[in-house]
């Protein structure tokens, strides 16, 4: 005998009611199996900007990390020391918003807030580390075999940084847009 599975498919929201980023998820029926404590998966966040946003950055992160190895002076360690923190905390949001875990929690924290300190955080050391990646590679000797890769990382880098303040941006925006009644 065939048992049939539900599915529904909804707009989430969070504790304060309204939340823009969430887009539609897929939920199933609990007793049915692939449901773990309300651990959802939440694909279709990644057709929206911020969604995307974490997909370009998280993309030119890997760019940026293999184009400054080896970091042998310490302006690349810097930089690989900020894309590297970037990456992985980038990666984490990102699994928060596919998993849909910051509904699953139900934890009192303003989640937009705490994304919007993160990412402005990172955009502010990204423009720290590629400013001075930049300017110490680019008064290298001639001739190195590391220079032109490590000068192609801060050109990433720079790249990053706008994708980092274009995510501040739509932040700041959903945030402002929260507080108001």
């Amino acid at each position: 005998m065939m048992s049939e599975t539900v599915v529904t498919v909804e707009n989430s929201t969070t504790t304060n009611g309204s939340d823009s980023r969430q887009g539609p998820t897929v939920k199933t029926d609990p007793g049915q199996p692939g449901f773990i404590g309300g651990i959802v998966l939440n694909v279709p966040y990644f057709k929206t900007i911020p969604g995307i946003l974490k997909l370009v950055q998280l993309l030119i992160g890997i760019i940026c990390m293999s184009c400054a190895t080896p970091a042998i002076i310490s302006a690349s360690r810097w930089f690989m020391f900020v894309a590297v923190l970037s990456f992985i905390s980038t990666l984490m949001w990102t699994f928060v918003y596919l998993f849909s875990i910051r509904e699953a929690l139900k934890i009192p924290i303003n989640w937009i807030l705490t994304e919007f300190i993160n990412t402005g955080i990172k955009c502010v050391l990204y423009f720290i580390a590629f400013v001075v990646q930049l300017s110490v590679w680019s008064s290298y000797p001639w001739g190195s075999l590391y220079r032109s890769p490590q000068i192609a990382a801060a050109i990433f880098g720079i790249f990053n940084t706008v994708a980092y303040c274009a995510g501040v941006f739509f932040l700041w925006v959903e945030w402002k847009n929260s507080q108001s009644p």
